[in-house]
């Protein structure tokens, strides 16, 4: 009861923002929204008519609830299905920044998480920080061995906010999943879990140290992608440093004309730097917005901020290749099958008429100019879909989606002319090669054949366990089972003396007893 009072008055508390921003229209995925939105309009007497987009007159009421709301539209940027392509295209822009903690704060945070004297950490310290987000601010430092760094200090408090928030979350998703049936598919919960798990690593600074790690070992043989070091000594829960990198954004595209860079060579680099993140190694990097992208004056990219990662394990790899090579190639069949062999769509749904709704999907998105095409936003489309063939949301698939509009929007900047998917589109080719031709198939039985001779000495010594111990303790069994073996049962003998049904029994107490001594 005391749950359902404070979530109901922070409720209208947000639904009144809303109104303030003319913002009201997501109410209408909240039980009892009209209700809610009638309340937010009579106590909020500022709201007024806005000449703003939909999506962007949400934007701004979500960053001035703050962090956990501003965390909650990224994720909503996702879920077009939910929203729309228009509104999860202005979310996909929110700014994720807020007014700036002291330099004093930021200094004591330090001090306690890494528990030494501040001076013996770094020789300078820029109190402006260069950035400033919902979950943490970014200084420049040098440490006191004379290394150009950048540390990361978590906000203070923010995981009591981020919690306060979350609870809200859940109980309108939980009362949404109840009320509403159509949007149980959706997974309205599950979503907000995904937010959770999103923001609980980003809230332990150590998991994007070892994120950051990973990312660097992954590319440490690429000349053309760069990953700063983490200094692990000075890093913490709660504080991370890395590596100062140097270079231009990588959407300033009038200074990396001064430079001197080929745009087009560094959109290809871009683009096989994504794919090798996606397929290669089933971990990308999920905010890879242009302020976390550096180029220095030879053309190399340099990466940071390494808080939102995101997996994709190997069998989906091999599902997203083949659509999106289906797709690129019109074969729609293909792209049908896949989502069916993949569990997207139910079988019971019809193949045939799945194939004529991608068709209908790719035909208007592909049949433009090739600069023009939009892989995120086809995504998109196609899980708009999903009420109409019974498709549950894949989780594992909105984050990436995200990312690969990001990503296209990035590709337009630095060459309008190219497309980064027909960029990639050879890798990917051959990825499918390696991983579903017969050399794949070849490979892959080699490997299940030495797990097999790896586990032969364990079996051959089950077997002799087994049998010492039917020879010391005996083997009793029932007398039906014994009269089976005998070749008893219904009175019938094969010619040699011995039933079928005592040989398959014989086989199967032989496996059951192979199984009790090889687990």
């Amino acid at each position: 009861m005391i749950r359902f009072v404070r979530n109901s008055f922070r409720l209208l508390g947000m639904a009144r923002t809303l109104a303030r921003h003319d913002a009201l229209f997501p109410l209408a995925l909240v039980p009892g929204g009209k209700v809610l939105a009638f309340f937010a309009r009579l106590t909020a007497p500022f709201s007024r008519r806005s000449d703003l987009r939909p999506g962007r007159r949400l934007a701004r009421a979500l960053e001035e609830l703050g962090p956990a709301f501003i965390k909650l539209g990224q994720t909503l940027a996702t879920r077009a299905d939910l929203i729309g392509d228009d509104v999860a295209a202005d979310l996909s822009s929110l700014q994720d920044r807020l007014p700036p903690f002291s330099a004093k704060i930021a200094k004591r945070i330090i001090t306690e998480q890494l528990d030494g004297p501040f001076e013996t950490l770094f020789s300078e310290f820029d109190d402006t920080p260069v950035a400033a987000a919902s979950i943490a601010q970014v200084h420049f430092a040098t440490t006191s061995d004379g290394r150009e760094v950048a540390v990361k200090v978590l906000r203070p408090d923010i995981k009591t906010r981020f919690a306060r928030d979350l609870d809200l979350f859940y109980w309108v998703a939980e009362i949404a999943e109840l009320t509403q049936p159509r949007l149980r598919r959706l997974k309205p919960v599950e979503t907000i879990k995904t937010l959770e798990d999103s923001v609980h690593l980003e809230m332990d600074l150590r998991f994007e140290a070892s994120a950051a790690s990973e990312f660097r070992d992954n590319f440490e043989a690429d000349p053309t992608y760069y990953v700063p070091q983490i200094d692990w000594e000075r890093t913490a829960e709660h504080v991370i440093t890395m590596e100062r990198v140097k270079g231009v954004r990588i959407d300033n595209v009038e200074a990396l004309d001064r430079m001197g860079v080929d745009r087009s060579a560094l959109l290809a680099k871009a683009a096989g730097a994504f794919f090798q993140q996606v397929f290669r190694d089933g971990f990308f990097h999920a905010d890879m917005h242009p302020g976390n992208l550096f180029v220095d004056e030879t053309g190399k990219v340099s990466i940071v901020d390494f808080g939102i990662m995101g997996r994709v394990d190997r069998q989906t790899r091999l599902y997203l290749a083949e659509m999106l090579l289906g797709f690129l190639t019109r074969d729609y069949r293909r792209v049908a099958e896949v989502h069916f062999e993949a569990g997207y769509v139910p079988r019971n749904q019809s193949l045939e008429n799945f194939q004529q709704a991608c068709r209908s999907i790719g035909e208007p998105i592909l049949g433009k100019e090739l600069a023009d095409i939009s892989v995120g936003r086809l995504l998109g489309q196609l899980f708009q879909i999903t009420e109409t063939f019974g498709m549950e949301t894949q989780p594992q698939l909105l984050m990436l989606q995200k990312t690969m509009i990001v990503a296209e929007g990035l590709s337009r900047i630095l060459s309008p002319n190219e497309n980064m998917w027909e960029l990639s589109r050879p890798l990917i080719e051959e990825w499918m090669r390696e991983n579903l031709g017969p050399e794949a198939k070849i490979a892959e039985a080699t490997r299940q054949a030495g797990t097999m001779l790896r586990r032969l000495p364990r079996v051959l010594e089950a077997a002799e366990q087994a049998s010492a111990v039917f020879t010391d303790q005996g083997l009793r069994l029932h007398p039906d089972t014994v009269a089976a073996m005998r070749g008893r049962s219904n009175g019938q003998r094969s010619s040699g003396g011995v039933s079928k049904q005592s040989i398959l029994l014989w086989v199967a107490i032989a496996a059951l007893a192979v199984a009790l001594f090889v687990k």
